[in-house]
């Protein structure tokens, strides 16, 4: 037993990093939120009163999760990576190796995080551009993008919050959309002093809210799983938004999404059509491939950039961890969901 794994400490968790937060510590990019309620959002045992809007941003989050992590802090070694993991059939133990020694333990839980690992594809040309590129998810605190033309690359969830915040700062942007998402209103507003005081002072009024918003978003799950035949109606919604805040024809037809609403994650905007619309941005088609000053798009038009952002997601079917994690009869978990 190692000094990471005390006498009579009964649970431990080992974190790679060098504190709290997972998704909500790396992704600090420009208007980085979340598009879950956070009376919601947060822990059902550590409920927060003191939320300022009612879709928490990024560094509230990161604050609430250090908040939660520091009441268990006895049981936390940061700067501890999992490398290794091999199930003991003889002794019923998993036999782990970490970046702080080896231990044993009876039950070995895997919580790496779906999207924790950043995606960023293989592009023809990457050698040969000459500009800045990063993802999202590590966003380059370093690079000042006023007056840059930027491309970002994708349209998903990250992508719709990071455009309308950088367009009015950059010389030109181009957006290379591979697959348009459907885009609903983000009902998001700003929670009154007098409305969190409320909430600390009577608990139950806060539960009340929680409960309220598990069920709306339980409800879509009636929409698209139980009674499939109302996913019109939240069609007509995300139309209504995009032909109100979408005068160009044309543009609003490279937005309309070409699968049934619902197939794919429904993304929360108000700003993401008008960004798109500033004299100062173009939607293009999906990334081809580089050039040493620019980007190709599907349609074969290069585009003069200096600076691209990957704002392409993250591995959640291929998590790193699950090479490493070996069980039964010395099969990884990666080879057995192969």
């Amino acid at each position: 037993r190692l000094t990471i794994d005390p006498p009579g400490l009964r649970t431990l968790a080992i974190e790679r990093a060098d504190g709290p937060g997972g998704v909500w510590r790396d992704n600090d990019y420009p208007g980085a939120a979340c598009d879950v309620p956070t009376s919601l959002y947060s822990l059902s045992f550590a409920p927060n009163p003191d939320w300022s809007h009612t879709f928490g941003r990024q560094h509230e989050i990161h604050d609430y999760l250090r908040s939660v992590a520091a009441r268990f802090a006895d049981r936390i070694r940061y700067n501890c990576a999992l490398t290794a993991a091999r199930w003991d059939a003889d002794a019923a133990e998993w036999e782990v190796d970490t970046t702080c020694g080896r231990l044993r333990c009876r039950f070995l839980v895997a919580a790496p995080g779906a999207l924790s690992e950043p995606g960023v594809p293989a592009v023809p040309g990457a050698e040969d551009f000459t500009g800045t590129t990063f993802h999202s998810a590590k966003w380059d605190h370093t690079q000042d993008l006023r007056g840059r033309r930027v491309a970002v690359v994708g349209t998903g969830a990250s992508a719709i919050q990071i455009v309308p915040e950088i367009a009015g700062q950059v010389e030109h942007l181009t957006v290379l959309q591979r697959t348009p998402a459907w885009i609903l209103p983000r009902l998001d507003r700003t929670i009154s002093p007098l409305e969190r005081g409320v909430y600390r002072r009577f608990p139950a009024v806060y539960r009340l809210m929680r409960r309220l918003v598990w069920a709306h978003r339980e409800s879509f799950v009636v929409f698209m799983a139980r009674m499939p035949w109302l996913l019109p109606v939240v069609r007509a919604v995300a139309l209504t938004l995009l032909r109100v805040q979408v005068r160009d024809p044309q543009l609003r037809r490279r937005l309309i999404p070409g699968y049934t609403i619902g197939c794919k994650r429904i993304l929360l905007s108000n700003k993401w059509y008008p960004a798109l619309q500033r004299d100062n941005v173009t939607v293009a088609g999906a990334l081809s491939r580089f050039t040493e000053h620019g980007v190709v798009d599907a349609d074969g038009h290069e585009h003069r950039v200096d600076t691209v952002i990957f704002a392409t997601g993250f591995t959640p079917t291929e998590p790193p961890i699950a090479k490493v994690v070996t069980g039964r009869h010395g099969r990884t978990l990666a080879q057995v969901w192969a």
